[in-house]
């Protein structure tokens, strides 16, 4: 049987703190752990044919996590994108960053926006990195821009609509591909935490017990097939209820 392949995956990668604590480790060794899932995450994604993978690195929340928690996330995300720039060019890789960017201090930006110039012209999976990122600040900026369009004499009140407003999202730049199809969660909530509330209005959610630095390539794959088993009606009826 042919599989269902979910086109945008968006995973809320949690649990690398818990997964610390719970072995004795201080927090920072579990986002260490957990910067280490990401490679072999991305390349099971492309293999199986995901069009566009989405990663929640860091949300507009987590800034007020200890200097040195965040001194460390800051380090891992700069040393990750100067390990795999590389790698992610060879494999047609195509990196964005979504989210309060300006928030970032100039050495990360640097090394983030380095990596998002290079590897722009790539066709192949389009990944995201959802950094300093939270939806309601999403909403908040698109409603901003659309006002200010109005006020510009560029729109009017009258042609707002939700494929107008998803263009002044930050997601607007993945095209037909900014839906998205399943979300993923690590570490055991049931939540969503603010990540893409747009994109993900009818979307498909799978939560795992698994903390982030335990979630393997195999549990990828485990989720993806969960997905193309459910039907998504869109709040139609079920093949079986049109019969």
């Amino acid at each position: 049987m042919s599989r269902r392949i979910p086109r945008h995956v968006a995973i809320i990668m949690d649990g690398n703190g818990r997964w610390a604590e719970k072995r004795g480790y201080p927090r920072i060794y579990g986002h260490i752990r957990g910067s280490a899932r990401i490679k072999p995450i991305v390349k099971e994604a492309d293999r199986v044919g995901i069009k566009a993978l989405t990663l929640y690195a860091f949300s507009t929340e987590n800034w007020c996590r200890p200097d040195l928690e965040l001194q460390v996330l800051w380090k891992l995300l700069k040393k990750y994108l100067i390990k795999e720039v590389d790698e992610f060019d060879r494999n047609n890789v195509c990196l964005r960053a979504i989210g309060e960017i300006d928030r970032l201090a100039p050495d990360v930006r640097k090394v983030l926006d380095y990596t998002v110039d290079r590897l722009a012209g790539n066709t192949g999976l389009q990944l995201t990195l959802a950094i300093s990122y939270g939806s309601r600040r999403e909403f908040e900026r698109a409603a901003r821009l659309f006002a200010e369009d109005c006020v510009q004499n560029k729109r009017k009140p009258a042609d707002i609509s939700e494929a107008v407003l998803s263009n002044y999202m930050w997601t607007s730049v993945l095209g037909d591909l900014s839906d998205v199809d399943l979300v993923i969660r690590t570490g055991g909530e049931k939540r969503i935490s603010n990540y893409l509330l747009w994109q993900s209005a009818y979307a498909e959610f799978i939560f795992t017990d698994l903390f982030w630095p335990d979630f393997k390539p195999s549990d990828l794959l485990a989720a993806v097939e969960e997905y193309s088993n459910r039907e998504r009606r869109y709040g139609g009826l079920s093949a079986e209820a049109q019969l």
